[in-house]
């Protein structure tokens, strides 16, 4: 009965101490709430408005009408119409179209004859996702085009899928695993940093030094971002010879872009690190307030497109999407910083953002 008494005692103290820690209760119950709100709208695999770029070189009325059964279906969004077939691989280099079409020059002449009309369409299969279902909406879209314009002029569709030649989904998606390794293991280690000297008690001792604040998030966070390079280079080899992804960019490209996202890391740990006064806290608030919508919004499993606005919005602020993107060009494009600046300098404004607001937490804290 005694021993019954004492572990009622120990729950309710539990749920007292639990009740008044605001933190944990609003990573226990709005955490959640939002986690699920967030999914709802994210987690869908159906592909629509893919980004389609468009090469007119016949420049006629059936072109022309081709191209309105492209962008008056669900299935796609023009952003851009180029003069020649040259002027695509930026689009398709970059991400920023996921298809294009080509229309050759003589496709109306062919048609009024009652010959074929060929055109080619080029997909991005560094998405295996999108890439596949990219040439599925385009052969849908010709079919329907071809049935409305009659037997006597069919259009032949000419498919050719860049960068990932047989979709295989593997190249897509491990490498954003490697990036979610080490996302998770430079914010975890680095959300533990201070809060580990809190529970020890040395918080004290680090308030008499005459260290700066500066000298002490250096002093933390260097030895995880060894930790980090390690954990980088290991899963590099799994992800090249393990499942054979191929490498088609430069490492010292992929070296630098992988460094920023670790600062980025090891910062949004550290800003943890500052909010919390116990690991089990550190943990909680890194994995839903942090890491899940990272995964959700980033581009890892769903796609960006598909999501609502505000949503699509939000994801500016994820370093995961910038670094996820850049793996994929690397990777699989092998493009380089003049096609993936954009998203290095995002990640080093990023870096600077969350530094500087993790630094002034800090000296709160210490205060």
């Amino acid at each position: 009965m005694g021993g019954m008494r004492t572990i009622a005692d120990f729950v309710v103290k539990e749920l007292i101490q639990l009740w008044r820690d605001p933190k944990i209760l609003s990573v226990l119950f709005i955490a959640p709430i939002v986690q699920i709100i967030v999914l709802g709208y994210a987690a869908t695999t159906d592909i629509r408005k893919v980004e389609l770029v468009v090469c007119d070189l016949d420049r006629s009325a059936a072109s022309r009408e081709l191209i309105d059964a492209f962008t008056a279906s669900t299935y796609f969004d023009q952003v851009a119409a180029v003069p020649t077939q040259h002027d695509l691989d930026p689009w398709l280099d970059s991400g920023r179209a996921r298809v294009a079409v080509t229309i050759p020059s003589g496709f109306a002449a062919d048609r009024e004859a009652g010959r074929t009309g060929r055109i080619q369409v080029l997909a991005d299969g560094s998405d295996a996702m999108v890439g596949t279902l990219g040439l599925a909406y385009a052969q849908g879209v010709l079919r329907i085009a071809a049935e409305e314009a009659g037997a006597r002029a069919p259009i032949e569709l000419r498919p050719k899928v860049l960068y990932n030649p047989d979709l295989v989904s593997r190249y897509f998606m491990v490498p954003a695993v490697l990036a979610l390794l080490i996302m998770i293991m430079a914010m975890m280690l680095a959300s533990m940093a201070l809060v580990r000297e809190i529970e020890l008690g040395t918080m004290e001792q680090l308030l008499v030094t005459p260290l700066t604040p500066s000298a002490v998030i250096t002093g933390k966070l260097v030895p995880y971002a060894m930790v980090g390079v390690v954990e980088f280079l290991t899963g590099l080899q799994v992800v090249l010879f393990w499942f054979e992804v191929p490498l088609r960019g430069s490492f010292v490209v992929l070296a630098l872009m992988t460094a920023l996202f670790m600062i980025c890391s090891l910062g949004l740990g550290l800003l943890v690190s500052t909010v919390s006064r116990t690991q089990q806290q550190a943990m909680m608030i890194s994995t839903f307030v942090f890491l899940m919508p990272q995964i959700y919004l980033s581009g890892f499993v769903f796609p960006i497109q598909n999501m609502p606005r505000l949503f699509q919005l939000v994801t500016y602020a994820i370093p995961l999407r910038y670094f996820v993107t850049a793996l994929r060009g690397i990777f699989l494009k092998g493009v380089g910083l003049d096609i993936l600046w954009p998203q290095a300098l995002a990640m080093l404004g990023l870096a600077v953002i969350i530094f500087t607001v993790a630094r002034l937490r800090y000296r709160r804290t210490l205060g």
